[in-house]
This record gives structure tokens, sequence and C-alpha cells, in this order.
């Protein structure tokens, strides 16, 4: 499933200074290579849940790593958006996503934040405990539900661009020179994989006094 770009006509803003991460291509790249390693760890998170009552060590600990890698990949969309919206002249160019991706981008922000919000409540506060009159883990699991049905359309959707944007930007070459900000791209990446490592050595922890 691929869906074309929508193209916009250039207008409005002049574009100003070069920006850090290498301009709407640099945040496309940014984006694509937090997505692959977000790939990566779903993939893997998804497997623990073939056998949880052994796996659930690891279930938190991919649970917990993901939260670094998830909330640089919400903060380039939203900047992405941010830009566009605000009418920035190399982004108004590069255009927005195919409108159903637009209309669903919001839905799979939430259900994700539901998702781990679940999972951490889960981990800190145990089955026991409600949120809204509803069982946490029953939220954590129709959450889910709802996360993979949003992120199944959203990976189909831009997979087929996948390989090439990381391509581009993987050896220092012709295509990484022509987009500025590879090294800051890659910074912050590993901060945000840093980040997420941390926070899954507190959720190794946490795991050994879960009870289901």
């Amino acid at each position: 499933m691929t869906f074309p770009r929508t193209e916009s006509p250039s207008h409005r803003r002049r574009s100003g200074p070069s920006e850090p991460l290498g301009g709407p291509e640099g945040n496309e790249r940014l984006t694509a290579l937090t997505g692959a390693v977000l790939l990566v760890l779903f993939a893997a998170e998804g497997v623990t849940l073939l056998q949880l009552g052994r796996l659930l060590y690891w279930h938190y600990v991919l649970g917990f790593l993901l939260i670094g890698p998830v909330c640089l990949k919400i903060a380039s969309t939203v900047y992405r958006f941010s830009r566009y919206y605000t009418r920035h002249e190399p982004y108004v160019r590069k255009g927005p996503p195919h409108p159903l991706l637009r209309i669903i981008g919001p839905f799979i922000v939430l259900s994700t934040m539901a998702v781990l919000g679940t999972g951490v409540l889960l981990a800190v506060q145990h089955t026991s405990n409600t949120l809204a009159g509803f069982p946490v883990v029953f939220l954590h699991k129709l959450s889910f539900v709802g996360w993979a049905a949003l992120m199944t359309v959203h990976v189909l959707a831009y997979l087929p661009r996948l390989p090439r944007l990381l391509a581009d930007d993987a050896v220092p070459g012709r295509a990484a020179r022509a987009v500025g900000g590879r090294g800051l791209r890659y910074s912050l990446l590993v901060l945000a994989l840093g980040v997420g490592v941390i926070l899954a050595m507190w959720g190794g922890q946490l795991s050994s006094s879960w009870h289901r």
C-alpha cells in the first residue's frame, strides 16, 4: 500500500536559514531512521507476547526502551506538521502526507501514548488498580488493539520508501552530503536510545514485582 505524496504550491513565506536537521528532507530522514528502529523494537516486543509469562522481563525492558525513540519520532513528526501549517516554504513545497495518513496520524500518537502509558502504570501500580473506572490491564490491551490496527496502515504506507531513505543517509556519500544535519540526526537517535536504556533498566526492575 503506497499513498502518493500530496504536493502543495510554494508560496506564503520565504525559507529562512538552513535548518540544523537539513530542512524537510532531513526531517524525513530522521523520522524514517527512528521509524526503522521502532519497527525492530516493536517487532521484538510483539515476540514477547507469544510467551508473556516467560518473557515478562523482556516485555517490560523493551516497552520502557521504546519510550525514548517514540518520543523522538513524535517530536520529528509534530515539528514537520508545525512547519507546514505555519507556511514555512520548504515544508509547503514538500507537501503534507496523504489525507488518510493525516487523519490517522493523531490517533496513532494517542494510541501509542496510551499503550506505553498504561504499560508504565501496570509496572508501577500492578493489575489491581483502575483508571477512569476500568482496570489498567484492560485499557492496556484495548489501546494495543487500536494501535495495532492503525500502525498496520501506517507501516504499509511508508515501508516502500524506507529502504531508500535509510540508504541515502547511511553512508556519508553524495546523497547524505546533499542534505545537511546527518550527524545531528544520528546524535538525536543515540540520545533517544540512551534515555530508553535508562528507562529499560528501571522497567526490568519493576517487572520482578508485577503479579498477573
